[in-house]
């Protein structure tokens, strides 16, 4: 599959072999033993491959991008592309539904153009500038969010661009997704600590490396009817609160 994506990337830019081997510092014979996948790429090509395409690593390695819509795809970071990213007849970005029953195959599949084409699509009005995701909402640790509701998220390209106390979604690699209020202690633990509006729920630390993907909360549709007794007070307290960030956002 490598091979095949370094030579489908290298004609999508109207490349030669002589023109990509120079480029990446290695010899046009050696690049044609990868493309003929005679040979697998050594982790340092692979990087110089991803920095040259603009592409991340795991899309090169294990994604088919023969199937994919070079027009389509979407730059976000240095070494990140996100893609598909599917628009309607009108040039508007959709939203690509994550289903509650494909959860786990989210955290095998982000990357993969194939599952991402694959996935259900709805339109929303006034959402602000960048990707967009839609992710199920699973436990009560986050209320008023009911599990069944979807958090549609916006793509954050790094993690210096947290927001601390803000809600946000995140892939990551032993828990998969996971909706929590996020607080950038990397500088000091190279982790993340992730807080849940439910108190019973403890804080936890993830590790920075252990992030795949980080999407920042933009707005949620609820699926099912509030209950009595999550109406109390530290729920409507942390709906105002969440309203107030919509709104200095707005505002901004």
């Amino acid at each position: 599959m490598v091979g095949r994506n370094i030579r489908y990337l290298r004609n999508l830019k109207n490349l030669s072999q002589d023109a990509l081997a120079t480029a990446l510092e290695i010899s046009r014979a050696r690049l044609v033993t990868y493309e003929n996948e005679r040979n697998e790429p050594s982790i340092d090509v692979l990087i110089s491959i991803s920095d040259y395409f603009v592409i991340s690593l795991d899309a090169l390695i294990k994604g088919n991008l023969m199937k994919s819509n070079p027009g389509a795809m979407m730059k976000v970071g240095k070494n990140r592309t996100l893609f598909p990213v599917i628009i309607d007849a009108e040039g508007r970005d959709l939203i690509e539904m994550i289903p509650e029953k494909a959860t786990a195959g989210y955290l095998r599949g982000y990357s993969d153009p194939e599952y991402i084409e694959n996935l259900q699509r709805m339109q929303l009005p006034f959402l602000p500038v960048g990707k967009h995701r839609a992710f199920p909402i699973k436990g009560d640790s986050m209320p008023p969010l009911n599990e069944g509701s979807f958090v549609i998220a916006r793509y954050v390209e790094s993690l210096e661009d947290i927001h601390d106390g803000n809600t946000y979604v995140l892939l990551t690699r032993d828990d998969g997704i996971v909706y929590k209020r996020v607080y950038n202690d990397v500088k000091n633990n190279a982790a993340l600590m992730l807080h849940s509006d439910n108190k019973y729920y403890p804080p936890y630390a993830v590790k920075a490396e252990d992030v795949l993907e980080l999407w920042e909360y933009t707005c949620a549709i609820n699926t099912n009817p509030y209950k009595p007794e999550e109406l109390n007070m530290d729920s409507i307290l942390s709906m105002m609160r969440d309203l107030k960030i919509e709104l200095e956002r707005v505002k901004k």
